[in-house]
């Protein structure tokens, strides 16, 4: 026996099949396509933490460095495994404490060198000191580096009336 569709319905059922084959072939695309690889955000990662190590942060922020290194080595091995959304937050994680190190290295660059330069004028001011030790008039507080200072006479005789000067003599009243 032989079945005789109507000719109508045949062509419904093969227009719905092949609505329904092209549906999943442009959903299967459309997955694939959904996340494209963050190759910015890598990148972007990858030149802050080699920012971070040019600024330091081996010796100053050591921890954040590490963690840096740790969340782009795990960003790399999402890229290779093809989990872009998860490459793409770990890449951002990474810049992140890659900013961070960096941040900390400068600040502990400062203060090393504030702390050299402290040090510098501690011992500039004992050298100074030592220097001044044996000097008998005492340099007044108010008085800069420029000026010189002559020291207070030690005669406290009043000048003879008249204030005429008498010549010193050896000879005690003699010629």
């Amino acid at each position: 026996m032989v079945h005789n569709l109507p000719s109508k319905a045949l062509s419904q059922g093969r227009r719905l099949l092949a609505v329904a084959a092209l549906a999943m072939a442009i959903a299967t695309l459309a997955g694939c396509a959904s996340v494209p690889p963050p190759d910015g955000a890598m990148n972007q990662a990858l030149a802050q933490l080699q920012a971070a190590r040019d600024a330091g942060a081996a010796d100053y922020a050591p921890v954040d460095l590490d963690y840096a290194q740790s969340k782009f080595r795990q960003a790399q091995a999402a890229m290779a495994s093809r989990k872009y959304d998860e490459a793409a937050a770990l890449a951002e994680e990474s810049r992140a404490d890659s900013e961070l190190a960096r941040a900390k290295a400068r600040l502990g660059a400062a203060r090393a060198q504030n702390t050299a330069k402290s040090q510098e004028n501690s011992r500039m001011r004992v050298e100074m000191i030592d220097n001044h030790a044996n000097d008998t008039v005492p340099i007044p507080s108010n008085v800069h580096e420029s000026e010189t200072v002559l020291p207070e006479p030690t005669d406290s005789t009043p000048p003879p009336p008249g204030g005429q000067t008498q010549p010193l003599n050896d000879n005690q009243g003699g010629q």
